[in-house]
Formats: structure tokens, sequence, C-alpha cells
């Protein structure tokens, strides 16, 4: 079973910049979004120098139970392992564009947002949700975070209180016809005609890791890729012990493993243990 201790030694052993320009019509920001994906997926299925296609499809499906699709969260599941959401942002300081899609802590699978071959794709409840967060350039990643959304993001309820009271506020207004809709309203029939229809969605941004945690981590100019990995100490711990062996003995002078304190996504006030791990080059 992959995780993000895997796909950290997976980069530091093979370390690349470049990344796969899938090239898709005529859309350059659709083509690098898509050729980081690529990569991640490679970088946890460990298929990244890999040339053999059907030996690269099967480490691919036994990898991953679920790969998602533009439209609906999550970009991928690890069999038995974790959600991955893919980020790309062209400046190292660039909000994170979330759309209709509200910060997640955890994946549950009564989320409206998700589709229902992601629900079967295997037997779960819950999944750990783990943000994939590329700085880009043309051609080459400059650096990735892969952090968990539990060390950020607050839980569902507070975003969901919003996004309900602002649906239940447009489905008040009077003398308008609303259809059933996941999105905050929708209105069918506007004009006379009955031809225009009427989306009301959310736009759900949120600040990066590189100004999210800037209070544990400088982001360094003067190197050509940086990896930041960060997850709660307690979800270091439950991960493979072979895995925090290979990690803690990492023969690399540009490797570095610390103990943290990170706020309390749900209370500032507090803080939680949290494990960092840094790869320069």
């Amino acid at each position: 079973m992959s995780n993000i201790l895997k796909a950290f030694i997976n980069i530091v052993n093979n370390y690349k910049t470049n990344i796969t320009n899938v090239r898709q019509g005529n859309n350059r920001a659709n083509n690098i979004g898509e050729g980081l994906e690529t990569y991640i997926k490679n970088v946890f299925a460990n298929t990244i120098n890999e040339t053999n296609k059907q030996t690269k499809l099967v480490k691919l499906e036994t990898t991953y139970s679920h790969q998602g699709n533009k439209n609906n969260p999550p970009d991928l599941i690890l069999r038995g392992g974790d959600a991955i959401e893919i980020k790309r942002i062209e400046s190292r300081n660039s909000t994170i564009a979330l759309n209709s899609s509200y910060p997640k802590a955890k994946l549950d699978d009564d989320s409206q947002m998700i589709t229902t071959d992601c629900i079967g794709c295997e037997e779960w409840v819950e999944k750990d949700m783990l943000y994939a967060v590329g700085h880009t350039n043309e051609s080459a990643l400059k650096s990735l975070w892969l952090v968990h959304g539990d060390c950020f993001c607050a839980d569902k309820k507070t975003y969901e209180r919003i996004k309900n009271t602002i649906s239940i506020g447009i489905n008040k207004i009077q003398n308008v016809e609303f259809a059933k809709t996941k999105e905050l309203g929708r209105i069918n029939e506007v004009d006379p005609l009955g031809v225009t229809n009427l989306r009301i969605r959310g736009m759900w941004h949120i600040d990066n890791p590189n100004k999210t945690f800037n209070y544990i981590y400088d982001f360094d100019d003067t190197k050509d890729f940086q990896l930041i990995c960060l997850m709660k100490k307690e979800k270091y711990n439950s991960l493979p012990r072979e895995d925090k062996e290979a990690i803690e003995n990492i023969d690399n002078n540009n490797v570095e493993i610390k103990d943290v304190k990170i706020k309390n996504p749900n209370n500032p006030a507090q803080s939680i243990e949290a494990k960092l791990l840094i790869f320069k080059a």
C-alpha cells in the first residue's frame, strides 16, 4: 500500500523537476496541470522511470482504487489509503482554487461532490485527505507540498454551515422557482421563453501551504526544487514501520526531518504535534 512516505522517498531517489507536458488541444494551462497529475500519479505508484506500459498499468491498478475526473474530487484514491487532491499554482504565493468543493480535512463517502464510482471503488467510509500542491513554471516543478487536510482544513461543519446558510437564504427569494441542485442554487427558465438558466455556485479558495505554514518552513528561493511533506504525528506513527525506518535512515544531506507544532485548524489557540519532511535540491 502506497503512502506519503513512499512518495517522498521515490522523489528523493528519482529526482526530477521536469513535468510531462500532456498535450491535448491548445490550452497550455490545462496541459501543465495534467502533467503535474501524471507526475504525482507516478510518484505514489513508483512508476517514474517505468517504460514498460503493461508493467506500469499493473502498478497503477495496484496502487489506486480510483482515478477521478476533472469535475469531481478527489483526483486519486490510494488503495486502502488516502484520497489525493492535486492542485497547481503558478506562483509560490498564489491561493489555491478549490472551485465548488470546500476544503476537506477528511473525505466522507456521503459527500455530495463525489461520484458513485468513487464511493464504490473499495470498502470505505472516511479517507484522510492529502493535498499535493505543485508550484510550476512552463515545464518544471519548482516546489511540491504534500500536506494532509487535517493539518490546515477545519472540520466540515465549519464550511457546511456557511454553504447551507447561503443556500437556504437564496432559496427564500420570492417569485423564483428553484431547481434541485448540489450547488448553492439553480433557477431554470428565467426568461419568458424558458431558454435561460442560472447556476449559483460557490468558488472556494484557500491559502497555499507556503503562506499557511510560513511559521514552520521558510521557502528557499535559491533552490531549484523543494519538497515539503507535513502530517500530524499520529498519522506518521500510524504508517508502516518499514516506511518510517526508510525515512529516518535515508542517506541524503538534502533531507531534513523535524518534529514541529502546528496550529489546530479548528482552534488556533491550541497546537498539534506534527512531522515535517524536507528535501531541497
